[in-house]
């Protein structure tokens, strides 16, 4: 237990220089930054909490657990949550490689809920950040979400079909999975200007997509080029069968129709030992009827039913029958055969048109992002988030990434593997301490120590309900076993006792004394209370 907590303290001593590394080349880099929010200081005053009245979730400023670094913490179960932070300056999604970035901790899991941020329009397109709801309109929507079916770190672009005008969501297929355990991550989008989407989890790629590709998103950004058309209809005359009976097959003249699909096997014969006048289940030959059973109330009682134990040697019990089989006369239903059908012509679609919404695109009509919000419905607390980027440069994300992220997510491994490695130690330890135990209580049965044996239970039993003392308990039993066996090989002999033979009256007199005694301490001995045996509970 000491190693590991000396591990965990050099791994929490390595994040710390981890950040002042960051810290130094962060400052060496051209800052392309348009969002950091790392929460180092308490979000209000930056960050709008949403005053409607479905989001009673509350929000604290508090440390990652293990941590020093604070985050944004969902504290509540069962609740919604909506907090919203608007940017200084807008963030433009047409114009060169755009990085989302942020870590989430789920410290006491995720079974159903989201983790995911929202990334806001203008407030021109209608919303006020007291009023942040669900029906805020967003750019894009991106991060873990997990319940029931769904498990995927979501990638959501809201886009404007240029020729409707409306705004239509458009899924990443096939997201990434959700890491399952309580450590922290960090999860990464990068948007680049040759329509190129590329989702990291903890920075490893897990999902390459293209924006303007119909296998990548649903439904796609650009509408398909023709489209069936609604007008056409079917031919009343189309045939689509491609087998049709033959009109020309005749039943044969033996077919029988109704022969059995089963017939008894009259081959069959009964095994020896057959039991016929046994019933397979009997009375429960102990069951009584109850004494506050009524009969007008209850009906009349029954016992309860068993195996009859006849039967459990015996091939069998009751009366025999012969056992079913297939009957190979059998044909059932006759019918015609199949043969390919001359007026066949195919499956019936509608011709292709031209789609009247097909529009071409070269790259999205990207949405700026006005405001970053926190809009989300959870069963779970403890999700923290934290280290929220915006940001125009891979480059810069990655040393956010190495500079911050990782340092902590190294000693939350270092700390979680000592929490494993002090479990695994702690349960082989118990099991050497119980085999201890064993052979103790075996110990204190050893004949020359029978003097001693309540102690030396005593002792087992008081460590056995503190493990910790199981040393000293050792220590002192080894302590009783030396002492009794110096006593055995030192105690040295009694010196012989010289007596003057007594008179003959007064040896009468004496070896009736004796007897007297000797009568009574056996009467003493057979009526006194016997020994406390001590036994071990299992």
């Amino acid at each position: 237990m000491r190693r590991a907590r000396v591990t965990v303290g050099l791994a929490l001593f390595s994040v710390v220089l981890a950040v002042i590394s960051f810290a130094q080349q962060l400052r060496a880099t051209g800052d392309k930054t348009i969002l950091f929010e790392s929460f180092d200081e308490p979000f209000e005053g930056r960050w709008i909490v949403s005053e409607k009245d479905e989001y009673k979730g509350v929000w604290k400023h508090s440390k990652s657990e293990g941590h020093e670094d604070f985050g944004l913490l969902v504290s509540e179960k069962a609740r919604k949550y909506a907090i919203v932070r608007e940017l200084e300056n807008e963030a433009d999604l047409k114009e060169g490689t755009t990085v989302l970035q942020f870590e989430t901790r789920l410290q006491n899991g995720l079974e159903c809920g989201g983790a995911y941020l929202k990334y806001l329009r203008p407030q021109e397109a209608g919303w006020v950040a007291k009023e942040f709801d669900n029906d805020s309109p967003y750019s894009i929507m991106f991060g873990p979400d997990k319940c029931g079916g769904t498990n995927k770190v979501h990638f959501i672009l809201k886009h404007k079909n240029p020729k409707s005008g409306e705004y239509v969501e458009h899924h990443l297929k096939f997201p990434p999975s959700v890491p399952s355990d309580k450590l922290t991550h960090v999860y990464t989008a990068i948007m680049k200007p040759d329509n190129e989407l590329r989702i990291l989890v903890d920075g490893e790629e897990k999902k390459k997509a293209n924006f303007l590709s119909s296998e990548d998103f649903e439904p796609a950004l650009i509408p398909a080029k023709t489209i069936p058309d609604p007008d056409d209809k079917k031919p009343e005359d189309w045939d689509e069968r491609s087998k049709i009976p033959d009109a020309n097959a005749v039943k044969p003249d033996d077919w029988d129709e109704d022969a059995p699909m089963e017939i008894e096997d009259v081959d069959a014969v009964k095994p020896e030992g057959w039991l016929d006048d046994e019933p397979e289940e009997i009375d429960e030959p102990e069951a009584s009827k109850p004494e506050d059973w009524d009969d007008e109330e209850d009906g009349e009682w029954e016992a309860p039913k068993i195996q009859n134990p006849k039967c459990e040697s015996a091939p069998g019990c009751g009366e025999w029958k012969r056992p079913m089989k297939s009957n190979p006369a059998y044909k059932g239903k006759w019918r015609a055969p199949l043969i390919d059908n001359p007026s066949y012509k195919g499956i019936w679609k509608p011709q292709e048109i031209a789609n009247p919404d097909y529009f071409e695109l070269e790259k999205p009509d990207f949405e700026p992002i006005a405001a970053v919000g926190i809009e989300i419905w959870t069963m779970q607390d403890g999700i923290l988030f934290d280290n929220i980027l915006i940001a125009k440069d891979e480059a810069e994300a990655a040393l956010h990434r190495e500079g911050l992220w990782k340092p902590k997510f190294d000693a939350e491994k270092e700390k979680q593997k000592a929490e494993e490695a002090a479990a695994t130690g702690s349960d082989a330890l118990a099991g050497i301490q119980k085999k201890v135990f064993d052979v103790l209580y075996k110990v204190a049965d050893i004949p020359f120590l029978k003097d001693h044996k309540d102690k030396i239970i005593e002792l087992v039993e008081k460590a056995e309900k503190q493990p910790n003392l199981t040393i000293g308990v050792l220590v002192s039993i080894a302590v009783v076993i030396l002492t009794v066996f110096v006593k055995i090989i030192f105690g040295g002999k009694k010196a012989a006792k010289v007596e003057k033979k007594p008179a003959p009256a007064a040896a009468a007199t004496e070896a009736s004394s004796k007897e007297e005694s000797s009568v009574e301490k056996d009467e003493s001995t057979s009526t006194a209370a016997p020994r406390r045996r001590t036994t071990r509970r299992e």
